[in-house]
């Protein structure tokens, strides 16, 4: 270990160090008496000023519940997620306790898949728009115009989109983990210059509900990408101009008006009619609730204003309609991790870029998990096949 302290820069080591201290509420105090030193040499180590020894990382790495590969790996410092809460509400202790927990969790999801990326490629792939910025003062058109703007480019037309997780992390560069939540809790989101964009989404929801918060996610990453946020559904006294269009976004990114007057017209000139059972049939088609559905189609005069709330009047039991019906709700993407993370620490196992240990702690399993999913996931490594090429296909 002495040899790897030795090549890395005492900086970055030691901002890191303060990072991982601060997040445990310790103070340089409470560090002096673990290392048994002066508090002054706790600061010269966290301003880089003085190396740690091996045996300092260590007591450290215990301290702060780490592994001491997790400080040796460092490459630039990366300051801990800051995020705030888009609904000022009062949370109890236990509550902030257990979202503080979520947040560090995801901190480092997003830690490991960039260092993934790095060990693989050598440098993290992004494909990113330039920022948009929201021109004059009607929010729902600049909404709408960015929406279209950014189905454009990604090549999506003005169809359903049914494989959204995959798009934003594979064709965007998102990294986009499904983690369990408290069920008010619907996504959390967060950039970083180095890190890339980051989003957590509620494991616990439905899927109908992951795709709005990823959408609503994705808005705040276009137009307010340097502006952290966890979303919850606690009420709040207003909603400012970022949540307007967030909420905006989502629903011109989901449910594109062109498409939908298209598929209502389509229906209506085949029956002379829109009935309930359309309603839930196209909300499945482009994989939103019966609510969003009801309300895009009231805004955009298609049906009469207030259907949603009739229905809600009728005790109108979705789940049994849809049965009736014979929908099924969207397949539930259950994996935390994205299929591309999943394939990267996969592919650096296969080439000997990380240990079976390693492998297990980056799939978040023990080591007879992470032998049983490489067995499942094998493939045969050609140094001659384009690797973009074989986590494409997998």
């Amino acid at each position: 270990m002495k040899n790897i302290l030795e090549e890395m820069d005492p900086v970055v080591l030691g901002e890191e160090l303060k990072n991982a201290r601060k997040k445990l509420g310790m103070t340089q105090e409470d560090v002096s008496d673990i290392l048994d030193v002066a508090r002054t040499t706790v600061t010269a180590i966290e301003k880089g000023e003085r190396q740690v020894r091996p045996d300092e990382l260590i007591k450290l790495s215990e301290a702060f519940n780490k592994d001491v590969h997790e400080f040796l790996r460092v490459k630039k410092p990366i300051e801990s997620f800051q995020v705030q809460f888009r609904a000022a509400y009062q949370r109890s202790k236990k509550e902030n306790n257990e979202i503080n927990s979520i947040i560090d969790e995801f901190e480092q999801l997003c830690r490991d898949y960039l260092e993934l990326e790095e060990l693989v490629y050598g440098m993290p792939w992004q494909n990113y728009p330039v920022e948009y910025k929201i021109t004059g003062s009607n929010i729902e058109q600049s909404a709408e115009s960015i929406a279209i703007r950014e189905r454009n480019r990604l090549g999506i037309g003005d169809g359903p989109i049914p494989m959204l997780r995959d798009i934003l992390e594979q064709d965007v560069g998102l990294r986009i983990f499904y983690i369990k939540m408290p069920a008010n809790f619907s996504e959390m989101y967060n950039y970083h210059d180095y890190l890339g964009g980051c989003m957590a989404v509620n494991a616990h929801h439905p899927e109908v509900r992951r795709r709005w918060s990823m959408s609503h996610g994705y808005a705040h990453f276009l137009v307010h990408r340097k502006g952290p946020v966890v979303d919850s559904d606690k009420k709040h006294v207003r909603v400012n101009n970022n949540e307007q269009f967030a909420e905006a976004f989502s629903k011109h990114f989901l449910m594109p008006a062109n498409s939908i007057i298209k598929k209502y017209d389509d229906i209506k000139k085949s029956k002379n009619k829109f009935t309930v059972a359309d309603l839930f049939i196209t909300a499945h088609y482009y994989g939103v609730s019966v609510e969003a559905m009801t309300r895009r189609l009231e805004e955009m005069n298609l049906i009469d204003l207030g259907t949603w709330e009739k229905l809600k009047g009728h005790d109108f039991r979705i789940k049994d309609e849809q049965k009736k019906l014979n929908i099924e709700e969207l397949p539930q993407r259950n994996d935390m991790l994205p299929v591309r993370y999943q394939y990267l620490a996969l592919y650096a196992f296969e080439k000997s870029l990380i240990t079976e240990g390693q492998l297990a702690k980056f799939l978040r399993k023990n080591r007879i998990e992470a032998r049983d999913f490489v067995s499942e996931n094998q493939f045969e490594i050609d140094d001659d096949f384009e690797l973009e090429q074989s986590l494409s296909v997998l």
